[in-house]
């Protein structure tokens, strides 16, 4: 990228939290990664579209996260335009049984608000450590929930710079996707329809669920969470557990000896640590099962590779 004084003086008169050269380890689960060339926490949508806007004049690449989990950054960083959705492009709002979150919003934040609203459909991602634009993106899920069940509509911005309102039939979600990424969309807002639950009923199986996964996984080390899609009617987990590769190494990154879907941070590790555990994986699991495990990581920057 252009790093001429110009172009930095461009970003920064657009959007008052700009940096540069800014390390994006601290901005993910994983605590892994290289530094991006400019950094933007956009405050609303003008400040987006304007930045957006001289990214695509200049050529630029653009690379947009929320709360840095499912993410690998590269060693190298990332080059071009990295927007960063936090917490003041986070607003809330209820309206009845419809709740609207931007992207920006923890989502285990805006299921907790519904819950306090007296609002069921959205217990399941309490313990989903991502952002409202990051769970619409993949169609998140856990505990038999996905967000593809009570959403009902996503604002988007198109490559074009449009604002485009579209329904949960037009992102086509499917098991850890919709259309957001390959259409090159940047969601911006979403919106849900939720029903009349019991506050305490809610709050006690969201406990539950909390008891159990601090028995299951290893919430005491950097990780991005599941790294690893379920294959139809098995578990990803299962499979590289009956491989025998908990506890596998490489540098700094081991698979957990606590969840085996769940590759951890011991210290220090690198992007290309994680990316040759990941192949390594893959690659004993589908000699032993036959059965090609896919990633649900998103690797990001420079001389990334993606399996």
């Amino acid at each position: 990228m252009d790093d001429g004084d110009a172009l930095k003086k461009r970003f920064a008169e657009i959007c008052p939290k700009v940096r540069f050269d800014e390390p994006l380890a601290r901005y993910t689960t994983w605590r892994i990664g290289g530094t991006a060339d400019v950094l933007i926490e956009p405050e609303d949508i003008h400040q987006l579209q304007a930045a957006l806007s001289v990214a695509r004049e200049h050529g630029l690449p653009v690379f947009t996260f929320g709360r840095g989990s499912n993410v690998l950054v590269a060693d190298n960083g990332v080059r071009g335009l990295t927007i960063h959705f936090g917490d003041d492009f986070a607003c809330l709002t209820f309206a009845g049984d419809r709740m609207t979150a931007q992207a920006g919003r923890s989502i285990v934040s805006a299921a907790n608000q519904a819950i306090r609203h007296g609002l069921s459909g959205l217990e399941f991602a309490t313990l989903i450590p991502g952002s409202v634009g990051g769970a619409v993106a993949m169609n998140a899920g856990a505990h038999g929930g996905e967000i593809k069940d009570v959403l009902t509509t996503a604002t988007v911005m198109t490559p074009d710079l449009e604002v485009q309102t579209l329904t949960a039939e037009e992102l086509q979600f499917g098991y850890r996707h919709s259309t957001v990424r390959e259409r090159g969309y940047v969601v911006l807002e979403a919106a849900f329809l939720l029903k009349s639950g019991d506050i305490q009923e809610m709050q006690e199986r969201v406990r539950a669920w909390s008891r159990k996964r601090q028995q299951t996984q290893p919430l005491s080390l950097p990780n991005c969470g599941s790294v690893f899609r379920n294959p139809p009617g098995d578990h990803a987990a299962r499979l590289i557990e009956a491989s025998g590769l908990k506890g596998l190494r490489i540098g700094n990154a081991a698979v957990s000896d606590l969840h085996a879907n769940f590759i951890v941070n011991l210290g220090q590790a690198r992007a290309t640590d994680v990316q040759m555990l990941i192949e390594q994986v893959r690659q004993v699991v589908a000699e032993r099962f036959g059965v090609t495990l896919i990633p649900e990581v998103r690797v990001v920057g420079e001389g990334a590779t993606r399996g």
